[in-house]
């Protein structure tokens, strides 16, 4: 995939390369996850070992086997439309010795059953993928419909407006930060063209503006790494809504 007019697609080969090349693109990549467990872990009631926890975006692995090498008793369901990303998770899963905790679905949330609630779900490095602000905020009420009152969410995703003087000058300095990782110039001007073409980036006053419209409180930002923003927040409970 070196042509930058070439759309990027999930199930290309190139995804192969994913879990080696990530965390050189996006600086506290894993930080990223660390706080995000550190946080599901404080909002989990201490008395309860045991969750089960809803991975929205599971391909790749990041969170199953960072939160799964920290927590013996949780559970997880990851779900992914694309089968060579959901690959890259199961083979990280069985390397951490995991697999009898982790299911997956390939598909969308939506085949998951409303009926079935979790302690917490993640949608991290998701949403801009995800067109038009309809389509968001549905993606984050199907989220809220299978989540337990009181439930974190945790959501990260690329923001800002493109075209814009802020915008241009975050991508110059994340563009310094990927070539002088060892990312090629290529891969870089096929990220920089994907946005607004493959991806969706929105404001920041959105994405919390979507979260508040699903129910969601406690509304808090928890990481950022230049147009990469996270936010932790909790599912209202209904004397709330």
């Amino acid at each position: 995939m070196n042509d930058t007019h070439i759309p990027m697609s999930w199930d290309h080969p190139d995804v192969y390369r994913y879990e080696e090349t990530i965390s050189l693109k996006i600086p506290g990549y894993h930080h990223l996850y660390d706080i995000t467990d550190r946080l599901m872990t404080a909002q989990l009631n201490p008395s309860t070992s045991s969750a089960e926890v809803l991975i929205v975006g599971a391909g790749g692995g990041q969170e199953l086997v960072t939160f799964g090498s920290r927590h013996e008793d949780w559970l997880f369901t990851g779900v992914d439309p694309s089968a060579r990303m959901l690959e890259i998770a199961r083979l990280r899963v069985e390397r951490a010795a995991l697999g009898p905790r982790v299911s997956f679905r390939q598909g969308t949330i939506e085949q998951l059953s409303p009926d079935h609630l979790f302690d917490a779900a993640t949608c991290l490095l998701v949403l801009h993928f995800v067109k038009g602000l309809p389509q968001k905020q549905e993606l984050l009420h199907r989220i809220a419909e299978r989540l337990k009152p009181g439930a974190p969410i945790f959501l990260a995703s690329i923001n800002g407006e493109p075209n814009t003087a802020a915008f241009t000058v975050q991508m110059e300095a994340w563009k310094s930060h990927m070539l002088d990782n060892g990312i090629p110039i290529q891969d870089w001007e096929r990220f920089a063209a994907s946005l607004g073409r493959e991806s969706d980036p929105v404001r920041d006053s959105v994405v919390r503006g979507l979260l508040e419209e699903a129910g969601f409180t406690q509304i808090t930002r928890y990481f950022g790494s230049y147009l990469i923003n996270a936010w932790f927040a909790v599912k209202g409970s209904r004397d709330e809504e």
